[in-house]
């Protein structure tokens, strides 16, 4: 999943909080928009502007954002924002159609797997360039594989990917071999921006180096990253010589704004040209928006989940445990109850007011292969009543008072960490304590702009949770597996919620290694019916993707998936290279299917039988992936 947003990578990671305590920003939510301006606001130069062509003439295509950035190396970043920035500077072996998401090259022109598929061999274009004007070769891409296979630090973020890997070269500038240990299905989905060794060979500790001092950035992406400040902007400007053709745009800035009203208003005011919430707009923002002049609201089935997830005991591999998680909390039963004291069709009807489909499962019927739905008898319905009864069998008994209390004898009050600008969080919080209230059980929101610290600490009960989850699900349900729990409480680990459970790794294991689409799915879908048992998660809705532009900023843009897809967030560059001002004359259509064409024409020569599965592939994802 691109780790890939305002929590999680999303990838395309995927609500993303992962990364060495050390090189952590601060973490705070807001609103997501985009903005033609005449130059960035910030705060040296508040002045807000109107979105227009700057003074020399240059198209700046302005994003504002509620996502503070953790992190500008590709090494280490899983939120959203980051993971999308790292999209749009790097290229990664393959790509994604925005017509139906399916597997097209990248910095690879093809790829081929020996028939026992232990050996991937790739061919790296030879027209892709670094914005230093030293050609990207295959050597590069060796390297960054190499760096993460032998380095903590570089895994940090997807360490997931070459977990398998057992030897990577580069017998020539073109052409990219990687050895497995066993067969791996996610070879055409490796979702890892690619470095120029030439620069980041001198980097000396990974866990620490954010790639924010020195500009321009390196890079051989359609955009190169020119300017940084943290929680005010993000600034790139146009690569002519990117392969696939330069955006339309001269240059793309994500702005900061932590409140999404403000954002909101910036878009009527014509200073800001697009806006997409935290991650999406509320019902009311997108309610008030339709009908204004000159302002389209885009609302699509989204990437993400929305979850509650559960502190299952925070825990490292060395079996060391940390934090202070309610013990309550360890046994399934109160888990069960305390979900099926959540009413799933209210958060839906009115926290989402319809703009979201009732969830259970990770994956979003948005990617109708890996979707899943518990059976009639497995649901864990909204049932208040069989609840209570779980909690009595459980030895949480209410006292005199009516309040449930633990083993201690002291009445049950749990934490639940919540995002600070994310009014679902606030929202849902506030019938969480009604609902358990009923139980007998106390709730205290504790609402933060930065979440990273507690969450990383295992300092909580329960927590909101969402991730933006890719075309290939690996990244998301690796996450959850024992290998991505810290090596000691001191480390940060690439595990989202600490969970480690033998049967669900068995599965992982079992998917990664099957190469055929309906087995594989079918193993996909037995992971997400062991998670939801197991009750460390209850994924609430799959919000969708509401978001709002100007027409008279941004004559046309693309969308993903083509019908009724969105266009923040997305698996790839797609929107932001396609975007063509509205006083162009041109279309975003015509660009974004003739690149993608010169891309296929290039060829991908895969595996018989395998084309079913490389054809649906792909942070998001954390993201997280974003």
């Amino acid at each position: 999943m691109d780790k890939n947003d305002q929590y999680g990578r999303g990838r395309s990671r995927p609500r993303s909080r992962h990364l060495p305590r050390r090189v952590r920003l601060a973490a705070a939510a807001g609103a997501a928009a985009l903005a033609l301006t005449a130059g960035l606001a910030t705060p040296l130069d508040p002045a807000p502007r109107q979105a227009s062509a700057a003074d020399d003439g240059k198209k700046v295509l302005t994003v504002a954002v509620a996502q503070s950035v953790d992190s500008l190396s590709p090494f280490l970043a899983v939120r959203l924002l980051s993971t999308s920035i790292h999209r749009l500077t790097y290229e990664y072996l393959t790509n994604y159609d925005p017509k139906d998401n399916k597997v097209v090259p990248g910095l690879a022109t093809a790829w081929e797997p020996s028939p026992d598929k232990l050996t991937w061999t790739y061919t790296i274009r030879d027209n892709s360039t670094w914005s230093d004007g030293k050609q990207a070769t295959a050597e590069d891409a060796a390297w960054t594989f190499n760096t993460m296979m032998t380095d903590e630090g570089a895994a940090t973020a997807n360490g997931s990917f070459v977990g398998n890997f057992k030897k990577v070269t580069a017998p020539s500038p073109t052409k990219l071999v990687i050895e497995l240990k066993k067969p791996q299905a996610t070879m055409t989905a490796l979702d890892v921006p690619i470095v120029p060794k030439h620069v980041w060979e001198k980097v000396d500790d990974f866990s620490k180096f954010n790639n924010d001092k020195e500009f321009p950035i390196v890079g051989n992406g359609p955009f190169v990253l020119t300017g940084y400040k943290p929680d005010s902007y993000v600034r790139l400007k146009a690569n002519k010589e990117f392969w696939r053709g330069s955006p339309k745009f001269d240059e793309l800035v994500f702005r900061y704004y932590k409140d999404q009203d403000a954002a909101v208003s910036a878009l009527r005011k014509g200073e800001v040209s697009f806006v997409s919430g935290s991650p999406s707009l509320t019902p009311a923002q997108a309610a008030s928006l339709k009908g204004e002049e000159n302002i389209k609201v885009n609302d699509a089935s989204g990437r993400r989940f929305y979850a509650l997830a559960t502190n299952p005991g925070a825990k490292a591999k060395n079996g060391e445990k940390f934090g202070d998680g309610h013990p309550s909390l360890l046994d399934q039963r109160v888990r069960n109850a305390l979900f099926m004291a959540v009413d799933r069709k209210a958060v839906i009807d009115k926290v989402f007011q319809g703009h979201a489909v009732e969830g259970a499962g990770y994956i979003p019927p948005r990617f109708s292969q890996y979707f899943w739905k518990p059976s009639g008898d497995q649901e864990l319905a909204y049932d208040p009543a069989r609840a209570a009864k779980l909690l009595d069998e459980a030895g949480y008994k209410e006292n005199g008072d009516g309040r449930r209390v633990g083993k201690d004898g002291r009445p049950i009050n749990y934490r639940i960490l919540c995002h600070a600008t994310d009014p679902n969080d606030k929202a849902i919080g506030k019938y969480l304590q009604e609902w358990w209230g009923d139980l007998g059980i106390g709730v205290t929101l504790n609402c933060l702009d930065n979440v990273t610290d507690p969450w990383l600490a295992g300092k909580y009960d329960l927590a909101f949770d969402g991730w933006s989850v890719n075309p290939d699900p690996d990244f998301v349900l690796s996450i959850h597996t024992c290998a991505a729990l810290p090596a000691t409480p001191k480390d940060t680990g690439a595990t989202d919620n600490f969970i480690c459970d033998k049967k669900f790794d068995e599965l992982y294991a079992k998917q990664l290694a099957e190469y055929d689409p309906a087995k594989r799915a079918d193993i996909v879908k037995q992971m997400q019916s062991r998670l939801y048992d197991l009750g460390y998660m209850n994924v609430m809705a799959y919000p969708n993707a509401v978001e709002a532009y100007r027409t008279d900023h941004i004559e046309s843009i693309t969308t993903m998936p083509a019908k009724a897809g969105n266009i923040y967030g997305q698996d790839g560059y797609w929107s932001w290279w396609s975007a063509v001002p509205a006083d162009s004359g041109e279309s975003s259509d015509d660009s974004s299917s003739t690149g993608v064409v010169i891309g296929i024409v290039a060829g991908v020569v895969v595996l018989a039988g395998l084309g079913a599965f490389l054809a649906m592939r792909r942070r998001s994802t954390a993201e997280d992936r974003e």
